[in-house]
């Protein structure tokens, strides 16, 4: 264990939270209530969904309830990647055709210039830096996969995106080991944090009606249910991502997956130089069990991986709270990157989950015989997908109560995708650990190899995961 563990805070929601206030909690629900709308969960979805619709139709009367404060969740925690990776594009791709799902792409590619756009124009500092994202290989497997995954992106219609080799991804961040990148410019660098608590600031504003500390048991047609009281809507709309298990009868629908992550001490301008990361692009890579990573405003490297899966029966964790071997295996990830930070402080570790449906497929979806409507299903690529999806909601109410006909966003091929359930445990257990044992140790063989090939036993996780 690296000397500095013992200063490592670890949880407290997570580093984002940092160097902020602490939230003012927000009044609970005092008793049954009524609105036209009802939004379950106080995350991007959420709040983007309340804000796209209040803005489309001021008069309708709209209130969201979340179980702890805005921003407690997936929101509050993840890697800042403002990019516009959408889960489950190549079985829409399949499903649907390929012009179907070049939409979705180029909704999705859009969507990053939304949230940039509209942030600046609610006056919503998050931290923003409009770099790009940049996913880099450094093993032969690894490197194989990057170009196919490059010439995917182009047949998407990814046409300004760039595969760099050894020398040009140097010239940007210096990679030990680094063989090839792959760099879109449709992707930000944002400090999670300040976008989910000026959006929530922003969508009060507009006079959408907060309750925190309001947990939802039950979400039926036309019912929200809380321990406080029962919110009577047309429409109730589930954004809860992660937290999605919690919701009776919603035990197997989408997995919380976890993820975790580390923020170094502030960098030394020397360190930076030996680094190069002059561009703050987002940092991915190319493993099985991948990385994520930024460059923080304040001068820090936050970066993420999985660490411990999944946690028997649907549960989440305790406030952020991650295991001392996770934190140990992600900084080991970053000094493998980055060698020169062998000796540098961590400041900082957290988990969150992520909602991961069977099929791995994200979806937006309104029944329109019970008024219940849903999106999530991120995978991990919820910050720009949470914007689509608010917006994707809006459009959906907006057909159906007769104020608009349908729109671009409503015939997209995500929308209304059915899922079939998980498995019940202990099969769920088994099988998600099984899955990440077997690509962390295809990671491993792939590093001693000088293969091209992916690792066979990545090759069968995915067969067996239906990714």
């Amino acid at each position: 264990m690296n000397a500095s563990a013992a200063s490592t805070v670890n949880g407290g929601i997570s580093f984002w939270y940092a160097d902020q206030p602490a939230p003012t909690p927000r009044e609970p629900l005092a008793g049954d209530a009524s609105a036209d709308v009802c939004i379950v969960g106080g995350g991007y979805t959420g709040l983007w969904t309340a804000y796209y619709l209040k803005k489309a139709a001021p008069f309708l009367r709209i209130t969201l309830l979340e179980q702890k404060f805005c921003g407690y969740g997936a929101s509050g925690r993840n890697g800042g990647w403002l990019y516009n990776g959408i889960a489950g594009r190549d079985r829409y791709a399949a499903k649907h055709g390929i012009q179907a799902a070049v939409r979705l792409q180029e909704a999705m590619n859009a969507t990053v210039t939304e949230v940039i756009e509209t942030a600046a124009a609610e006056g919503i500092d998050a931290d923003i830096h409009h770099g790009g994202v940049l996913e880099v290989a450094y093993t032969p497997a690894q490197l194989s996969r990057l170009k196919a995954f490059h010439e995917a992106e182009q047949a998407y219609g990814e046409k300004d995106r760039l595969l760099l080799g050894a020398r040009e991804t140097a010239s940007r961040i210096r990679i030990a080991g680094a063989v090839g990148s792959s760099w879109t410019p449709h992707g930000a660098r944002i400090h999670p944090v300040k976008l989910v608590t000026g959006l929530a600031r922003v969508v009060e504003e507009l006079g959408v009606v907060i309750h925190e500390s309001t947990p939802v048991t039950e979400i039926r047609p036309k019912h929200a249910v809380t321990p406080y009281g029962t919110v009577r809507a047309p429409y109730v709309l589930r954004c809860t991502e992660g937290f999605t298990a919690a919701l009776k009868g919603e035990k197997r629908s989408w997995l919380p997956m976890n993820s975790s992550m580390i923020a170094t001490e502030p960098l030394t301008d020397e360190q930076w130089e030996r680094i190069g990361w002059a561009g703050r692009e987002a940092l991915g890579d190319m493993a099985h069990a991948y990385m994520y990573a930024q460059r923080t405003a304040d001068g820090r490297i936050a970066l993420g991986g999985r660490g411990v899966p999944y946690r028997f029966g649907s549960k989440t964790d305790n406030d952020g709270r991650t295991q001392p071997a996770t934190i140990e295996a992600l900084r080991e990830i970053l000094v493998r990157f980055f060698p020169s930070l062998a000796g540098v402080r961590i400041d900082h570790a957290w988990s969150g989950v992520l909602g991961v449906p069977r099929d791995w497929c994200a979806t937006a979806t309104l029944d329109r015989s019970t008024g219940l409507g849903w999106a999530g299903g991120y995978v991990g690529s919820g910050v720009a997908t949470a914007n689509l999806a608010g917006r994707t909601l809006r459009d959906l109410v907006q057909q159906d109560s007769g104020q608009a006909g349908p729109t671009d966003l409503t015939t997209l091929p995500w929308v209304d995708h059915k899922v079939r359930k998980w498995e019940p445990e202990p099969a769920r257990w088994l099988g998600v650990h099984g899955l990440y044992a077997a690509y962390r140790a295809a990671d491993r063989r792939e590093a001693s190899s000088h293969s091209a090939a992916t690792d066979r036993l990545a090759r069968l996780a995915d067969r067996l995961s239906g990714r």
